[in-house]
């Protein structure tokens, strides 16, 4: 019998109570999943015992649900790849047919950030063939920063109409628009006086492990690719005088995010949260039960996903970039 290090049923038990906590804040709650939507294989290599088809469960625990997806423009066309192996596109086609093994209706995609891209034209009519009602989001000129901009851009994208009060908003991996979908979402619910939030389903980083622990460093060589790194979060520091682990995107974005809610709201803190790691809601850390064992098939992790990247440069599928960034997290294991 296989050791394991994570609780799998404790977890889905908290994460759950976590969950239904923020969405009785609001009328309508925009929830971002992160990673992969069906299959963790990550989760489950560094978190012995963390079931792969965890998020699976969990979406078919809430039932009560609409699932926005989300495609870059941009990283179709360039034919990016995921984890260094799965092109973008495949995953994506993945996700979608996974949905219907997994009885988890997937009605609604949105090709984000297009501007006449030929690949996202082709494959919104392979999308329509597949029975989705499929949405471009344009890219908007000046975003984040050039505020104007952004909510006119907000109040040109096309209002994806939802009648659930959870919606889970994903995509085949990180940069897909999730959170501009979202924000446009309820840029369009509060013109409707709708009183919509967002939060984000995060597993990755755990905040409440140190900055340089081999289960953080793994999250960071599995998206060396993004060129990501965990951070200490200083608004949370801030606000409440604890450490907390986040990652350089979105300690970045937080400002443009209160920036944003607080133009579409009035209000100063978007949806009351004072950190970008407030927005999130993760208890991983609650459900470890061996912490040694996690940390040992987390070293093993960081050293596979060096392998992989070596051999898709060689290959001229991955860039000297990447590699760099690996090394750099090699040098931070002790």
């Amino acid at each position: 019998m296989l050791k394991r290090g994570f609780s799998t049923k404790k977890y889905l038990l908290i994460q759950e109570n976590k969950v239904l906590e923020r969405i009785r804040k609001f009328d309508r709650l925009y929830l971002e999943f992160g990673g992969k939507l069906f299959y963790d294989n990550h989760a489950a290599r560094i978190l012995p015992g963390y079931k792969k088809t965890i998020k699976a469960e969990f979406l078919k625990q809430l039932e009560d649900l609409e699932i926005i997806y989300c495609i870059n423009a941009k990283d179709l066309q360039a034919t990016r790849r995921v984890g260094g192996r799965v092109s973008y596109e495949k995953q994506a086609l993945k996700d979608l047919r996974d949905s219907k093994k997994f009885k988890i209706e997937i009605k609604k995609v949105i090709i984000t950030r297009y501007d006449g891209e030929a690949k996202a034209k082709t494959f919104r009519k392979r999308l329509i063939k597949l029975g989705k009602k499929v949405y471009f989001h344009k890219e908007i000129p000046g975003y984040p920063n050039n505020l104007t901009k952004v909510i006119r851009g907000y109040a040109k994208q096309p209002y994806i109409p939802i009648k659930k009060d959870i919606v889970v908003v994903t995509g085949p991996t990180g940069g897909s628009g999730k959170m501009a979908v979202a924000l446009s979402q309820i840029y369009h619910d509060h013109k409707k006086k709708i009183n919509s939030g967002f939060a984000k389903f995060e597993t990755f980083p755990i905040w409440n492990l140190p900055l340089k622990h081999p289960i953080n460093l793994a999250y960071e060589a599995a998206t060396a690719d993004l060129q990501d790194k965990n951070m200490i979060d200083p608004y949370h520091w801030k606000a409440y005088k604890v450490k907390a682990v986040n990652y350089n995107r979105d300690i970045e974005n937080f400002a443009i995010l209160k920036a944003i809610i607080k133009k579409i709201t009035k209000k100063n803190f978007p949806f009351g949260y004072k950190s970008p790691t407030d927005m999130g809601i993760n208890t991983i850390k609650q459900a470890i039960i061996n912490p040694e064992l996690c940390k040992k098939a987390a070293l093993k992790e960081i050293k596979r996903r060096y392998k992989i990247y070596q051999r898709e440069f060689k290959k001229g599928r991955e860039s000297k970039a990447t590699l760099d960034r690996v090394e750099e997290i090699i040098k931070k294991i002790k």
